[in-house]
Protein backbone atom coordinates (compact mmCIF):
# COMPACT_ATOMS: atom_id res chain seq x y z
CA UNK A 1 0.00 0.00 0.00
CA UNK A 2 1.41 3.53 -0.87
CA UNK A 3 2.88 5.14 1.94
CA UNK A 4 0.65 8.14 1.96
CA UNK A 5 -2.51 6.64 1.47
CA UNK A 6 -5.05 7.79 -1.39
CA UNK A 7 -6.53 11.00 -1.92
CA UNK A 8 -9.30 12.56 -3.84
CA UNK A 9 -9.93 16.02 -4.98
CA UNK A 10 -12.16 17.80 -7.19
CA UNK A 11 -11.74 21.71 -8.23
CA UNK A 12 -14.67 23.58 -8.56
CA UNK A 13 -15.11 26.51 -11.06
CA UNK A 14 -18.26 28.43 -9.83
CA UNK A 15 -19.56 26.91 -13.01
CA UNK A 16 -22.24 24.65 -14.35
CA UNK A 17 -20.22 21.55 -15.36
CA UNK A 18 -17.88 21.26 -11.97
CA UNK A 19 -20.09 22.05 -9.72
CA UNK A 20 -22.72 19.09 -11.54
CA UNK A 21 -19.19 16.52 -11.21
CA UNK A 22 -19.60 17.02 -7.47
CA UNK A 23 -23.15 16.30 -7.21
CA UNK A 24 -22.56 13.19 -9.59
CA UNK A 25 -19.71 11.89 -7.18
CA UNK A 26 -21.18 12.31 -3.89
CA UNK A 27 -24.62 10.35 -5.21
CA UNK A 28 -22.45 7.95 -7.16
CA UNK A 29 -19.14 7.28 -5.49
CA UNK A 30 -20.10 8.45 -2.24
CA UNK A 31 -17.87 6.18 -0.10
CA UNK A 32 -15.14 8.55 -1.41
CA UNK A 33 -13.70 11.15 0.98
CA UNK A 34 -13.58 13.91 -1.69
CA UNK A 35 -12.09 17.32 -1.14
CA UNK A 36 -13.11 20.11 -3.41
CA UNK A 37 -11.37 23.18 -3.37
CA UNK A 38 -11.51 26.29 -5.78
CA UNK A 39 -8.94 28.77 -6.43
CA UNK A 40 -10.08 32.17 -5.88
CA UNK A 41 -8.34 34.74 -8.02
CA UNK A 42 -10.27 37.43 -5.81
CA UNK A 43 -11.89 38.66 -9.43
CA UNK A 44 -14.57 36.39 -9.46
CA UNK A 45 -17.88 37.51 -10.26
CA UNK A 46 -20.10 37.80 -7.04
CA UNK A 47 -22.90 35.21 -8.36
CA UNK A 48 -20.14 32.42 -8.25
CA UNK A 49 -19.48 32.64 -4.60
CA UNK A 50 -22.72 32.58 -3.86
CA UNK A 51 -23.17 29.35 -6.04
CA UNK A 52 -20.34 27.53 -4.12
CA UNK A 53 -22.60 28.91 -0.63
CA UNK A 54 -25.45 26.73 -2.18
CA UNK A 55 -23.48 23.67 -3.22
CA UNK A 56 -22.23 23.34 -0.15
CA UNK A 57 -25.18 23.23 1.15
CA UNK A 58 -25.67 19.98 -1.04
CA UNK A 59 -22.41 18.72 -0.29
CA UNK A 60 -22.83 19.07 3.34
CA UNK A 61 -18.79 20.43 3.67
CA UNK A 62 -16.78 22.74 2.97
CA UNK A 63 -15.07 23.75 -0.20
CA UNK A 64 -11.49 24.84 0.50
CA UNK A 65 -10.49 28.01 -0.92
CA UNK A 66 -7.33 27.93 -2.24
CA UNK A 67 -6.52 31.97 -2.39
CA UNK A 68 -3.12 32.55 -4.27
CA UNK A 69 -0.56 34.08 -1.51
CA UNK A 70 -0.02 36.85 -4.38
CA UNK A 71 -3.24 38.75 -6.52
CA UNK A 72 -3.87 39.18 -9.90
CA UNK A 73 -2.20 42.81 -8.98
CA UNK A 74 0.54 41.41 -7.64
CA UNK A 75 1.38 39.20 -11.23
CA UNK A 76 0.25 41.79 -13.37
CA UNK A 77 3.11 44.24 -11.96
CA UNK A 78 4.92 41.17 -12.48
CA UNK A 79 4.64 40.90 -16.18
CA UNK A 80 5.15 44.64 -16.30
CA UNK A 81 1.67 45.33 -16.51
CA UNK A 82 0.67 43.14 -19.40
CA UNK A 83 -2.63 41.66 -19.54
CA UNK A 84 -3.42 38.05 -19.63
CA UNK A 85 -4.38 36.85 -23.43
CA UNK A 86 -5.13 33.47 -24.87
CA UNK A 87 -1.71 34.37 -26.35
CA UNK A 88 -0.33 34.06 -22.56
CA UNK A 89 -2.14 32.86 -19.71
CA UNK A 90 -0.35 33.92 -16.89
CA UNK A 91 -3.73 33.81 -14.98
CA UNK A 92 -4.23 30.72 -15.49
CA UNK A 93 -0.69 29.49 -14.45
CA UNK A 94 -0.24 32.04 -11.13
CA UNK A 95 -3.70 32.17 -9.96
CA UNK A 96 -4.93 28.56 -10.55
CA UNK A 97 -2.86 26.11 -11.32
CA UNK A 98 -0.22 27.40 -8.57
CA UNK A 99 -1.55 27.36 -5.80
CA UNK A 100 -3.21 23.57 -6.94
CA UNK A 101 0.30 22.53 -6.82
CA UNK A 102 1.01 24.44 -4.03
CA UNK A 103 -1.49 22.53 -2.03
CA UNK A 104 -1.34 18.93 -3.57
CA UNK A 105 2.75 18.96 -3.29
CA UNK A 106 3.03 17.64 0.28
CA UNK A 107 0.13 15.05 -0.52
CA UNK A 108 2.66 13.80 -3.20
CA UNK A 109 6.01 14.05 -1.08
CA UNK A 110 4.06 11.58 1.48
CA UNK A 111 4.03 9.21 -1.06
CA UNK A 112 -0.20 9.78 -1.69
CA UNK A 113 -1.83 8.84 -4.54
CA UNK A 114 -3.58 11.86 -5.86
CA UNK A 115 -6.64 11.18 -8.33
CA UNK A 116 -8.15 14.89 -9.21
CA UNK A 117 -11.63 14.60 -11.35
CA UNK A 118 -12.48 16.52 -14.02
CA UNK A 119 -15.54 17.54 -15.49
CA UNK A 120 -14.99 16.92 -19.27
CA UNK A 121 -18.15 15.86 -20.82
CA UNK A 122 -18.66 12.93 -22.99
CA UNK A 123 -19.95 15.29 -25.44
CA UNK A 124 -16.48 17.42 -25.44
CA UNK A 125 -13.29 16.56 -27.07
CA UNK A 126 -10.58 15.77 -23.96
CA UNK A 127 -9.17 19.30 -23.47
CA UNK A 128 -5.93 18.96 -21.56
CA UNK A 129 -6.53 20.46 -18.27
CA UNK A 130 -3.80 19.85 -16.32
CA UNK A 131 -0.37 17.54 -16.90
CA UNK A 132 1.85 16.75 -14.13
CA UNK A 133 5.17 14.69 -14.42
CA UNK A 134 4.23 12.96 -11.07
CA UNK A 135 3.16 9.57 -11.65
CA UNK A 136 0.71 9.68 -8.31
CA UNK A 137 -1.06 12.57 -9.71
CA UNK A 138 -4.02 10.83 -11.55
CA UNK A 139 -7.06 12.79 -13.79
CA UNK A 140 -9.87 10.76 -13.57
CA UNK A 141 -12.98 12.17 -16.28
CA UNK A 142 -16.32 10.76 -14.88
CA UNK A 143 -18.82 12.34 -17.14
CA UNK A 144 -16.42 10.47 -19.87
CA UNK A 145 -16.87 7.10 -18.92
CA UNK A 146 -20.36 7.25 -17.75
CA UNK A 147 -21.65 9.26 -21.10
CA UNK A 148 -22.68 12.62 -19.50
CA UNK A 149 -23.23 15.18 -21.64
CA UNK A 150 -24.55 18.82 -21.45
CA UNK A 151 -28.15 17.68 -21.10
CA UNK A 152 -27.14 14.94 -18.49
CA UNK A 153 -25.35 18.11 -16.60
CA UNK A 154 -28.73 20.05 -16.66
CA UNK A 155 -30.58 16.86 -15.31
CA UNK A 156 -28.11 16.22 -12.13
CA UNK A 157 -28.39 20.37 -11.32
CA UNK A 158 -32.42 20.49 -11.63
CA UNK A 159 -32.52 17.55 -9.80
CA UNK A 160 -30.22 18.34 -6.81
CA UNK A 161 -32.53 21.83 -6.69
CA UNK A 162 -29.40 23.49 -7.68
CA UNK A 163 -30.11 24.54 -11.08
CA UNK A 164 -27.34 27.00 -12.82
CA UNK A 165 -24.90 29.71 -11.17
CA UNK A 166 -27.31 33.37 -11.74
CA UNK A 167 -24.41 34.58 -14.09
CA UNK A 168 -25.68 32.17 -16.63
CA UNK A 169 -28.33 34.38 -17.64
CA UNK A 170 -26.10 36.83 -18.78
CA UNK A 171 -22.70 35.23 -19.87
CA UNK A 172 -21.09 31.49 -20.35
CA UNK A 173 -17.58 32.27 -18.39
CA UNK A 174 -17.26 31.44 -14.74
CA UNK A 175 -14.04 32.83 -13.42
CA UNK A 176 -12.69 36.35 -13.24
CA UNK A 177 -15.18 39.36 -14.15
CA UNK A 178 -13.08 40.43 -16.68
CA UNK A 179 -11.71 37.14 -18.23
CA UNK A 180 -10.55 38.18 -22.08
CA UNK A 181 -12.40 34.87 -23.46
CA UNK A 182 -15.41 36.56 -23.02
CA UNK A 183 -17.34 37.87 -26.62
CA UNK A 184 -18.51 41.37 -26.79
CA UNK A 185 -22.07 40.76 -25.73
CA UNK A 186 -20.66 39.64 -22.54
CA UNK A 187 -18.22 42.76 -22.09
CA UNK A 188 -21.78 44.69 -22.93
CA UNK A 189 -23.68 42.90 -19.90
CA UNK A 190 -20.95 42.83 -17.51
CA UNK A 191 -21.40 46.84 -18.02
CA UNK A 192 -24.90 46.38 -17.39
CA UNK A 193 -24.73 44.05 -14.47
CA UNK A 194 -21.22 45.24 -12.66
CA UNK A 195 -20.37 48.73 -14.07
CA UNK A 196 -17.94 48.79 -10.73
CA UNK A 197 -16.22 45.71 -12.27
CA UNK A 198 -16.40 47.11 -15.80
CA UNK A 199 -14.33 50.48 -14.89
CA UNK A 200 -11.80 48.46 -13.01
CA UNK A 201 -11.40 45.97 -16.36
CA UNK A 202 -10.65 49.21 -17.98
CA UNK A 203 -8.29 50.94 -15.94
CA UNK A 204 -6.27 47.86 -16.17
CA UNK A 205 -6.32 47.80 -19.78
CA UNK A 206 -5.32 51.50 -19.83
CA UNK A 207 -2.10 51.08 -17.49
CA UNK A 208 -1.38 47.80 -19.52
CA UNK A 209 -1.79 50.11 -23.23
CA UNK A 210 0.40 52.89 -21.26
CA UNK A 211 3.22 49.86 -20.85
CA UNK A 212 3.16 48.85 -23.88
CA UNK A 213 1.11 45.83 -23.56
CA UNK A 214 0.15 44.32 -27.46
CA UNK A 215 -3.52 43.15 -25.56
CA UNK A 216 -6.64 44.63 -25.23
CA UNK A 217 -9.40 42.38 -23.13
CA UNK A 218 -11.30 42.39 -25.76
CA UNK A 219 -9.98 41.69 -29.48
CA UNK A 220 -9.96 44.47 -31.95
CA UNK A 221 -10.77 47.24 -29.73
CA UNK A 222 -10.44 48.84 -26.15
CA UNK A 223 -13.00 48.43 -23.86
CA UNK A 224 -13.31 52.31 -24.08
CA UNK A 225 -14.46 51.69 -27.67
CA UNK A 226 -16.50 49.00 -26.94
CA UNK A 227 -18.44 50.98 -24.59
CA UNK A 228 -19.58 53.72 -27.10
CA UNK A 229 -23.55 53.91 -27.32
CA UNK A 230 -22.74 53.45 -31.17
CA UNK A 231 -20.97 50.12 -30.69
CA UNK A 232 -23.17 48.89 -27.97
CA UNK A 233 -25.82 48.82 -30.79
CA UNK A 234 -23.92 47.32 -33.18
CA UNK A 235 -22.88 44.31 -31.06
CA UNK A 236 -26.49 43.56 -29.55
CA UNK A 237 -27.68 43.94 -33.03
CA UNK A 238 -25.24 41.17 -34.01
CA UNK A 239 -25.55 39.30 -31.43
CA UNK A 240 -29.73 39.07 -31.71
CA UNK A 241 -29.38 38.19 -35.24
CA UNK A 242 -27.12 35.12 -34.18
CA UNK A 243 -29.46 33.92 -31.98
CA UNK A 244 -32.49 34.53 -34.49
CA UNK A 245 -30.38 32.02 -36.76
CA UNK A 246 -29.65 29.60 -34.13
CA UNK A 247 -33.48 29.68 -32.92
CA UNK A 248 -34.67 29.18 -36.73
CA UNK A 249 -32.44 25.71 -36.76
CA UNK A 250 -33.42 24.38 -33.76
CA UNK A 251 -36.22 22.76 -31.46
CA UNK A 252 -37.68 24.43 -28.35
CA UNK A 253 -36.43 22.69 -25.32
CA UNK A 254 -40.09 22.81 -23.15
CA UNK A 255 -38.00 23.42 -19.92
CA UNK A 256 -36.67 26.68 -21.37
CA UNK A 257 -38.85 28.19 -24.15
CA UNK A 258 -37.98 31.94 -23.31
CA UNK A 259 -33.95 31.64 -22.75
CA UNK A 260 -31.49 31.89 -25.26
CA UNK A 261 -28.92 28.97 -26.06
CA UNK A 262 -27.53 28.06 -22.44
CA UNK A 263 -24.02 28.58 -23.97
CA UNK A 264 -22.35 31.79 -25.96
CA UNK A 265 -20.40 28.71 -27.29
CA UNK A 266 -23.29 27.69 -29.18
CA UNK A 267 -23.45 31.60 -30.81
CA UNK A 268 -19.92 32.31 -31.36
CA UNK A 269 -18.27 28.71 -31.71
CA UNK A 270 -16.52 26.76 -29.10
CA UNK A 271 -13.39 28.64 -27.21
CA UNK A 272 -9.86 26.73 -26.05
CA UNK A 273 -10.64 28.25 -22.68
CA UNK A 274 -9.15 27.34 -19.50
CA UNK A 275 -10.44 24.06 -17.71
CA UNK A 276 -9.30 25.58 -14.38
CA UNK A 277 -11.47 28.69 -14.92
CA UNK A 278 -14.28 27.41 -16.83
CA UNK A 279 -15.70 24.21 -16.02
Amino acid sequence: MNKGGTKHVLGLSGGRDSAALAVYMRQHEPELDIEYFFTDTGKELPEVYEYLGRLEGFLGKPILRLNPDRDFDFWLKHYNDFLPSPQARWCTRQLKLRPFEQWVRPMLADGATVYTYVAIRSDEEYREGYSSKNDNLIVRLPFKQAGVDKAGVLEILEGAGLGLPRYYEWRTRSGCTFCFFQQKIEWVRLRERHPEAFEQAKSYEKDAVAHGSPFTWSQGESLDELERPERIEQIRAEHDSRLARIHSKTQVNPLRPDREPLDIDDLYGQAKVCLACHK
